[in-house]
This record gives C-alpha cells, sequence and structure tokens, in this order.
C-alpha cells in the first residue's frame, strides 16, 4: 500500500472519530454506556462509507512456474500399420510421454496426426493421408514467440501438403524418432499419375506416369496401361541404381463417352516386398461437347485473365476474348460475358437479340449504365460519377444452385460509382453489397431468369483481387474456381428448374473426401428446410444396399460417403414428402495413398532434425532422446512474478457491515427515545 492510502486511511479515522464524538459527547452532560455504544456505531459506519470512498489496496505478488513445453506428436496414419511399427510407435509415445523426469522437467504436450493435428484420443493407426506441415503450422500457433523442442513419433512418409523440412518454427528443434525398418529393400512403385479429369470424344489424352525404383541392382521392368482385358500401351524400362526414376508420357484414345477406368501397372522378374505401390487406377471422363464462352471486353485490365484462368480450370470450359468490334456473330456460344459495356457494346446487345445466349454482365467505373437500363429490366441503375468501394456479404437463404460461402466477407472490396440499384424483375441475390459494414440493401452478385434467358450481374471490377484472396488464405484456387464454374454452368444451362438437385462427381479415389450434396425446391422453387431426403447407395459389384438420411448443412443437404470400398456403385437420393427421386453412379477407383511404401524417408528425417539443429534417433535409441532433452542446459524453466492490486476489504462484506452499523444505531436510538 503506498503512502498517499495510508494517509487518507488515518484522514478517514480521524474523520469518521471526530463525527461520532460531535454527536455524542460534544456539550453532553450525561454520558451513559449507552452513547458509548451508539458513538461505536457511529464511528464504523462513517468509516465504513469513508474507506468505500478510498477504497485502499494492497499489492500482491505470486510467482508462477512456467516449464518449456514438450509436443509429443505421434504419426495415426495407415502407413505406420502396413510397415509393422504400429506396436512400436504407441510404446515410444507411452514411455516418452510417461517418464517422470521429462514430465518434472517439461509441460509434456500429447497428439496425434494424420491428414489433421490434435491432441492425443486413440491410437488406431487408420489415418488416410499425412500432413507433417499440418503440424508444423499448428504448433506455430500454440506455442507462439516460445523456444522448444518437438518429438516427432513417425516414419516421415507424406502424402497430403507441402515439403515439411522448412516449414517448422526456427525456435523449435525437431527430434525425430523414425519408424519402420531403414533396411532398403528393392521396390518398385508408380509414384505419380497426372491426367486431366475430362477428355473429348474422338480425341486423344495424355498421360504422365513417374515411375520409381529403390535397389542395388539392375533391373527390367514392364510398364503397361489397360481398360479391362484390352492392353492400350506396353514398354519396357530400365532401372539401377544410378538411373532410380523415370517419366512416361503417353497419348491415350478416347473414343468412348462416359466414364473410362483405367489400370496402370509396372512388374519386373524381382521379388517384391510390397507390390501394391505396383498398380495404380485411374479414370477419365469423355464428353461429347465443350462449353464455348465469349468475354467481350474494349478495356485491357487484370479481370479478363482472372476470369479466363478461373473459368477454364474446368476443362469443359473454352474462353475466347473479343473487343466489342469482332462480336458480331455470338451463334457459337454458349455464354457471352459482358465486362464493362459501354457505347461500343450497342451491336453486341444486337448480336445477343439474335443469338439468344445468356449473358453474365460485369459493371465497373467505365460502364455506360444509361446502355444497360436500355437493355435490361432485371435492374434499374442510377449511378453518379463518385467511385466507392463495395463488400460481399453471402445470402444464405439463395437457392438457384448449391454454392457455399467461401468467405466473401473477407474478401477485397469491388469498385463501381457509387448509386443505387433498384431490383425490377426476377432476380434472386447470392450476395448483397455493403458499404464500410452498412447494408446499402443492393444486390453485388444477382441472377434473373426471364422467360428461359439467364442472365448473372456482378456489380463491380476487380473480380481479380477475390480470386488472390483466396489463394492467399487457402493456398489455392480449388474452391474458388469451383464458385466460378457453377456461376458459368448455371448460364450454360437452360433447363427448367428442377425440384430436386443434386450435386456429386462421377469417380472418386480410395481415401478422398466423398460428399454428395441435394437441394429441394417447393412449387415456388424456394429451398425446403423441411424437406427429408435419403439416399440408397448400392455396390454394383457386391449388391450391397446402404442407406442414409441426409443431414442439412447450410443450403443444402449433405451425406458424408468417407471410408467406402473401392468399386462402382449406384445410388438414389429421395425426398420422402414429395416422392421425388434422383438416381446416378460413380465410381470409387482402389488407390491407397498410405500403402505406397516400403521404408520410412529417413533421408527427409534426417534433413529436418538437421535444418532445425535438433537429432535424428532409432526406436532403440529412445533413453538417449530422453537423456538429450533433459541434458540442453537452453530449456530451463521460467518463474514469472504475477502482481496484483486487490481491494484491502471486499466491498460486499463493508457494504454488510455499514448496514448494520447504521440500522442497530437506529433502532438503539428509538428504543431508548432519543431524537
Amino acid at each position: 500500500m503506498d503512502a498517499s492510502s495510508i494517509g487518507l486511511l488515518l484522514l478517514a479515522v480521524v474523520a469518521a472519530a471526530a463525527i461520532s464524538y460531535y454527536q455524542y459527547f460534544f456539550r453532553v452532560e450525561s454520558r451513559s454506556k449507552t452513547h458509548l455504544l451508539l458513538a461505536f456505531l457511529r464511528f464504523v459506519g462513517v468509516l465504513g462509507l469513508l474507506l468505500l470512498l478510498v477504497n485502499p489496496r494492497i499489492t500482491r505478488t505470486t510467482y508462477e512456474e512456467r516449464k518449456t513445453p514438450l509436443p509429443v506428436v505421434v504419426d495415426n496414419s495407415a502407413s505406420i500399420t502396413d510397415l509393422k511399427a504400429d506396436k512400436t510407435a504407441r510404446a515410444l509415445y507411452e514411455k516418452l510421454s510417461g517418464d517422470r523426469r521429462i514430465r518434472e522437467r517439461f509441460e509434456v504436450q500429447p497428439y496425434q496426426f494424420d491428414r489433421d493435428m490434435h491432441p492425443v484420443d486413440t491410437l488406431d493407426f487408420k489415418g488416410p493421408q499425412s500432413d507433417l506441415e499440418e503440424v508444423a503450422k499448428s504448433l506455430k500457433s500454440i506455442n507462439r514467440n516460445r523456444s522448444y523442442p518437438v518429438v516427432l513419433i513417425s516414419d516421415g512418409n507424406q502424402t497430403e501438403g507441402n515439403d515439411y523440412v522448412y516449414a517448422f518454427d526456427t525456435n523449435a528443434k525437431v527430434y525425430p524418432l523414425v519408424l519402420g525398418d531403414t533396411t532398403q529393400f528393392l521396390d518398385l512403385r508408380i509414384a505419380q499419375l497426372n491426367v486431366n479429369r475430362y477428355a473429348f470424344h474422338k480425341n486423344q489424352f495424355p498421360v504422365e506416369v513417374f515411375l520409381q525404383y529403390s535397389g542395388t541392382k539392375s533391373v527390367s521392368a514392364s510398364f503397361s496401361v489397360a481398360q479391362g482385358n484390352n492392353v492400350l500401351n506396353k514398354q519396357t524400362v530400365d532401372f539401377s541404381p544410378q538411373k532410380r526414376s523415370a517419366v512416361v508420357n503417353l497419348l491415350l484414345p478416347a473414343d468412348k463417352t462416359g466414364l473410362q477406368v483405367f489400370r496402370a501397372q509396372l512388374t519386373s522378374k524381382e521379388s517384391e516386398k510390397n507390390t501394391y505401390n505396383n498398380v495404380k487406377q485411374f479414370a477419365i471422363e469423355v464428353i461429347d461437347q465443350r462449353s464455348e464462352i465469349a468475354l467481350v471486353a474494349k478495356l485491357n485490365h487484370p479481370d479478363l485473365g482472372a476470369l479466363k484462368r478461373s473459368i477454364e480450370t474446368n476443362q469443359q470450359r473454352k474462353v475466347t476474348i473479343l473487343k466489342p468490334a469482332d462480336a458480331q456473330n455470338l451463334q457459337g456460344y454458349n455464354v457471352v460475358i459482358l465486362y464493362q459495356p459501354d457505347a461500343n457494346f450497342r451491336s453486341v446487345y444486337e448480336a445477343l437479340k439474335k443469338s439468344g445466349t445468356n449473358t453474365f454482365i460485369i459493371t465497373g467505373g467505365d460502364t455506360d449504365f444509361n446502355l444497360l437500363n436500355q437493355q435490361q429490366s432485371a435492374l434499374e441503375f442510377r449511378m453518379t460519377s463518385q467511385r466507392e468501394d463495395y463488400l460481399a456479404t453471402y445470402e444464405p437463404q439463395f437457392n438457384l444452385f448449391a454454392v457455399d460461402d467461401i468467405g466473401f466477407a473477407s474478401f477485397p472490396p469491388l469498385q463501381q460509382p457509387f448509386g443505387t440499384v433498384k431490383v425490377k424483375g426476377n432476380v434472386d441475390v447470392l450476395l448483397k453489397s455493403n458499404i464500410r459494414n452498412i447494408d446499402t440493401g443492393m444486390p453485388l452478385l444477382c441472377f434473373s431468369d426471364d422467360k428461359g434467358k439467364r442472365t448473372a450481374f456482378l456489380l463491380g471490377e476487380n473480380f481479380w483481387k477475390w480470386r488472390l484472396q483466396y489463394h492467399v488464405d487457402h493456398n489455392d484456387f480449388e474452391k474458388f474456381d469451383v464458385f466460378t464454374d457453377k456461376i458459368i454452368q448455371f448460364l450454360a444451362s437452360n433447363d427448367t428448374k428442377k425440384s430436386l438437385v443434386v450435386n456429386h462427381e462421377r469417380f472418386y479415389s480410395s481415401g478422398d473426401a466423398i460428399e454428395i450434396t441435394a437441394q429441394y425446391f417447393n412449387k415456388n422453387y424456394e429451398f425446403d428446410e423441411k424437406a427429408r431426403l435419403s439416399i440408397s447407395l448400392t455396390n454394383r459389384k457386391t449388391k450391397k444396399t446402404t442407406q442414409y438420411d441426409m443431414v442439412r448443412g447450410g443450403n443444402a443437404f449433405k451425406v458424408n460417403l468417407d471410408g467406402f470400398a473401392a468399386g462402382p456403385y449406384s445410388f438414389t437420393v429421395k425426398e420422402s414428402n414429395s416422392g421425388k427421386t434422383y438416381s446416378a453412379g460413380f465410381e470409387i477407383l482402389d488407390f491407397d495413398i498410405e500403402k505406397q511404401f516400403v521404408n520410412p524417408d529417413y533421408p527427409k528425417l534426417k534433413q529436418l532434425a538437421a535444418q532445425t539443429k535438433g537429432q535424428t534417433f532409432l526406436p532403440q535409441q529412445a533413453d538417449a532422446l530422453i537423456e538429450t532433452l533433459l541434458a540442453d542446459a537452453s530449456y530451463k524453466s521460467i518463474e514469472k512474478a504475477i502482481t496484483r492490486r486487490i481491494p484491502l476489504i471486499d466491498l460486499t462484506t463493508l457494504l454488510v457491515l455499514i448496514a448494520a452499523a447504521f440500522g442497530a444505531e437506529w433502532f438503539i436510538r428509538k428504543y431508548n427515545g432519543m431524537v
């Protein structure tokens, strides 16, 4: 307590005593014990009131010991079981996390990982993927700005994510405990196979295959690609200790439409420990048409390149950029994108009237809004010459097609002239516009469907910033390009609205996330939240049928089918109340990426240890690892002083005491007939 608080306390005592003396003893002739009691009660009450005003505080210091964190991270992926190291991994984890000296010295943080990292629950070693980069990111976030060691119990084989060697925090020393037999076995494997998802009928499609070899002698292998019993390509590939990889490039015919499944295989006369990685299935969907999109623009703008790249991510789309003067014949295009139309677009609109093509209109600072008001009736624009930035807000009730919120609220603003946009026709709004978090009540991205003529409006330029921001947030363009593709898909089709819309892929690989989504619309084509959707799934080989209820998530119903065996499947989605159904099929390709390895990636783990100034250990060296951690003098506990200023007297107790003192004084005065 400081000197000023002590002085105020003494002053409060003197003041309370003076008031009590003046009330009951000053110029009072008869003094009884009752007067003494009343004076004391008055003194207590007044002193309590003064203490409330002074509120004296004292400083209390406590000391807290902060131990150095020690994350013990166990690989819970299926490759650990395949390498017959699951029991070893479990024993090493229990030994390290349960060691008394380690627990006294460190704050042990037990984690397990496969596709994601989370606290240890049950080590079953069934994870479908392993992402060590995610481990590095998570540990950076959990132990920010701290120096700590990491014990990594893993085989080092990563199947997802970026290179993990340089991903760990510079303040973290990584000590890998290498699981699996490091003895090198002869092994041939198909390391990677690259192929497009789509091909066009009567064309050829390219296939790129990366083959790898580990061994100590020269080997001659046979590589083939077959469809059913028909071998499409076969060739000999030679390997040696000096030549450990090969690349095979093929052109295969797309002579049948629909889903086509192929089998790539690498064989030799040598005996191998793992033959699962010698075979890989792949599939391609052969289509007989391609969507042609015309992007008409007078300006040179980054949006044009971003739109073209985003749309052409789907191999079924081709974008041609045209000047307005060159867009006189639009009969061959499925969709026409009008980028910031101005007076030069009058001839384009005349061509659109002849072709009847659906349009995607993107406005901005150079748009002629009077022309737009004349050429379409869905929106009415009243704009000024002043530019404004408009942020996006996702509208969850949008129901024209299934689209998820991919983080629109975090995207940079689009720019166009300030003004009002009035909705006149039949318009569905996907994104609403805000100005600095103030809802304008106007659309930013919307769609109209007038007697089969479909139009999309994006009211603002700088679409390229949206795509770039998504990549910054997610390190890929995948879901953003899917969002763009759904806009084009809606515009490329003039089909009437369906009550039951189901979205799915034609094929998946084992281990992929298999999700089927569905939407059901009522008679007014509004999304029906009370719909009861179920899915019946049948394996066409085994004839086994499984049924699930679809669960609502956002503006769609979903079902997750992860873990199903490879093979062809047919399914039917049914809405129970109306009886509406949708039937289709897909195929799960037999490919388990966690079964591709015969050895741990010892060189990569050794490189990780060297990069982080740690050290690599084998399972039998676990005791040496413990001694190394305990001997490192840089990992010391930190004693942290925590200083708190707390009230000298509890306020609740003081208020009760004041009320009791004044109450007792009043009662005694009245009882003795004192005024």
